[in-house]
């Protein structure tokens, strides 16, 4: 990793390795480039898409209490997906033709991205890298949402990313109450995940976040004084959260224990872990999902190894990368969880950045079984 910082792949980086109580931890770079700061152990990154399977566990903790039932229509809190009308080609125009859906949308096909919908831009619904402050609150982002015909039927087709915010508004309207707060009260406080949120006043833990510019150099996307230092009108359950190396081992931890607390409590049960962590897509026949390669099926919020291809994740790990710079994973197998959290963003989703790789085949390269 420090060799990646000396070559200036990233800017900075933290990563850790755990297996049961052995743990290794580190760190490289500086929060922002030209600055003196180092990453340190309690650096705040911008997690981006690693929010998905934290989403998705608050959805759980929902469907364990009845207030949620996987295979329920969602019309009832949220009407707006009511009734829809599906486009005859889902590549072609927008206002193109249109027939009604066969079936409602149901939880389950929000927990799986298979609802039919993405996101677009132009209606300032988030399309693109996490910008916290750009889409409206959620009755309005709902609402911009109804004007959208489904690109497919319900369940016929994984479509990467809108399900996990269209999933973060429906746990607020199942809970009562805004998804911040239910997420810190249900998920974060019993985790002691004490840096994880979508927002920080902590800037002087926070680095700049980079991206490439044209010449293949970097360009700020965000500073630390951005976009993640006020609250959101839109909690993205698809990309908004901010975290930690620790706060993500936490959360890596519980799954891989099947759902326990560090006091031995449950915050899931094993079998809704069991649930979010297998593919639910049916990968191998039905194709699409998060890889090019057919190699990755899709759980709740979660990639699901289905064929091994090299030295990294065995069959049957999971976990998920964040765009804007970061990789968790939990491989059951080999009782490991791994989080490297990066400050450069992803110039494309495959194959990851050479840092990112190169992370995942140390960690499997330096196992001892």
């Amino acid at each position: 990793m420090q060799g990646h910082v000396d070559r200036d792949r990233v800017g900075g980086v933290a990563w850790l390795a755990a297996r049961g109580d052995s743990v290794e931890r580190g760190t490289a770079g500086v929060l922002t480039r030209g600055s003196p700061e180092p990453i340190r152990r309690d650096s705040i990154f911008r997690i981006a898409s690693m929010t998905k399977p934290i989403v998705a566990v608050a959805a759980l903790v929902l469907v364990e209490e009845c207030k949620l039932r996987l295979e329920d229509p969602v019309d009832e809190l949220l009407p707006e997906l009511a009734e829809r009308r599906v486009l005859v080609d889902g590549r072609g125009a927008l206002d193109g033709d249109t027939v009604p859906a066969r079936r409602p949308i149901t939880v389950h096909d929000v927990l799986t991205f298979q609802l039919g919908l993405e996101a677009f831009a132009t209606l300032g619904l988030g399309a693109g890298p996490p910008q916290p402050q750009v889409p409206p609150g959620p009755d309005e982002w709902m609402r911009r949402l109804e004007t959208l015909p489904l690109l497919y039927q319900p369940g016929d087709h994984w479509l990467y990313d809108i399900g996990s915010d269209v999933l973060g508004v429906l746990v607020a309207r199942a809970a009562g109450q805004p998804l911040e707060d239910f997420l810190r009260a249900r998920v974060f406080e019993p985790l002691r995940m004490i840096d994880t949120g979508f927002s920080t006043t902590h800037v002087d833990r926070l680095g700049s976040c980079y991206t490439a510019d044209e010449t293949g150099g970097c360009q700020v996307f965000d500073p630390p004084s951005g976009q993640w230092t006020t609250p959101p009108a839109f909690p993205s359950g698809r990309g908004g959260l901010l975290s930690t190396l620790d706060d993500m081992h936490t959360f890596g931890r519980m799954l891989l224990s099947g759902g326990r607390l560090p006091d031995g409590s449950c915050l899931l049960s094993r079998a809704s872990v069991d649930a979010m962590t297998i593919d639910q897509l049916d990968i191998e026949r039905r194709g699409g999902g998060p890889s090019p390669d057919g190699s990755l099926g899709w759980g709740f919020g979660v990639a699901v190894q289905v064929r091994r291809t090299g030295l990294g994740p065995t069959v049957g790990s999971y976990g998920w990368t964040g765009g804007l710079g970061t990789s968790w994973g939990n491989d059951p197998s080999k009782d490991l969880v791994g989080v490297v959290l990066t400050t450069d963003a992803f110039v494309s989703a495959f194959p990851l950045p050479v840092a990112i790789q190169d992370f995942w085949t140390s960690v499997y390269a330096a196992l001892e079984d």
